[in-house]
């Protein structure tokens, strides 16, 4: 009987581990298709924005060459420049042309500086890169910070009125918009108390004025859904598991707590730097960036539309990317998320 018993829980065991490796590889297959569905959407994404790109010339009303050149331009160089821009071919000739350019790398020249529009470009995108990407990095250092901080201090309905105070400031804070928190910055910091430059790139300190014109009411929305999510995780069972096993605080909130919060966090954070990404474009105006904003406004009023496609190319392609990257690091921390979209 004995016998019996020992062969069967021996025979039971290789089934349950062969059931967990199923499970799991079940769990890869499920992920990978779900990341080969997203690359694409991403692809379809960036064929329907070149396709936009290409149509903008196309859709604007009246003769984009002239308008670029003015009306006093003779017809021979009107002519001369729709022959450089392939404007005299069939559509679809035109169509097959600007794809094939935009592989090959040839994005045109400017009809303003008469430069290769990827040079304009490559002097001009890192400017806008490190602008972005460190308003990116003090957003997300100023807001999960402030966010977890206060979710401890306020729990279990604690500190009613820091709580309400803190609400108030981030409400009204977050809703200014960039280029009015810019205004209001370049008069107080650079005009009133002559601390900081008021615009153009001379050293670091050139930077801190639009960085915390994009930064800062981003990152108050953002620790507010840090808050709210750090205090659903402070609620459950595993929290109140670890408190019982007297670990330190810092440990409980920065290990078990936050780690399990960040998927809305993530969500968000994404969001924003997408629209970072287009907020850059004012910012970089009002404090004479040097970046691909206050170039793409210039390429508006001059009607240069080469340079116009392409940095519309760019920006969008840039919010593509964000959007991929914040959903494949999603479906790595919450497995979940692929199973329901699968």
């Amino acid at each position: 009987m004995t016998a019996a018993t020992d062969t069967g829980t021996d025979a039971a065991a290789p089934r349950l581990g062969a059931g967990a490796g199923a499970t799991r590889t079940g769990a890869r297959r499920t992920w990978t298709r779900y990341v080969v569905r997203r690359l694409g959407v991403f692809a379809l994404s960036l064929w329907l924005l070149v396709t936009f790109a290409f149509a903008m010339i196309h859709l604007i009303p009246g003769d984009p060459v002239r308008a670029a050149l003015g009306v006093n331009a003779s017809p021979e160089l009107v002519a001369a420049r729709r022959a450089e821009l392939h404007l005299d071919e069939p559509l679809l000739s035109q169509y097959v042309r600007y794809l094939g350019d935009l592989v090959s790398g040839d994005w045109g020249v400017s009809l303003q500086s008469r430069l290769p529009v990827t040079q304009v470009i490559a002097e001009r995108l890192p400017n806008t890169l490190l602008l972005a990407g460190l308003t990116f990095v003090v957003t997300l250092l100023v807001a999960l910070p402030i966010g977890t901080g206060m979710a401890v201090l306020t729990q279990h309905g604690r500190h009613r009125l820091l709580e309400l105070g803190y609400t108030g400031i981030a409400m009204v804070v977050s809703a200014i918009p960039e280029f009015l928190m810019g205004v209001v910055l370049v008069y107080v910091f650079a005009v009133r108390l002559e601390l900081l430059p008021i615009a153009g790139n001379a050293g670091p300190a050139s930077l801190v004025l639009p960085v915390a014109a994009l930064s800062l009411g981003s990152a108050l929305a953002l620790s507010r859904i840090v808050r709210v999510e750090l205090l659903s995780v402070l609620g459950r069972d595993f929290v109140r598991t670890a408190r019982a096993k007297r670990l330190r605080p810092r440990r409980v909130y920065l290990r078990h707590a936050l780690p399990n919060a960040l998927t809305a966090t993530i969500t968000l954070g994404g969001l924003l730097l997408s629209g970072l990404i287009a907020s850059t474009v004012i910012v970089e105006s009002i404090f004479a960036w040097p970046g691909l904003g206050p170039t793409m406004v210039s390429s508006i009023i001059t009607k240069d539309y080469p340079l116009m496609q392409a940095i519309v190319l760019i920006y969008g392609a840039m919010v593509l990317t964000i959007t991929l990257v914040v959903d494949i690091a999603l479906s790595m921390l919450d497995p979940r998320s692929t199973i329901r979209e699968a």
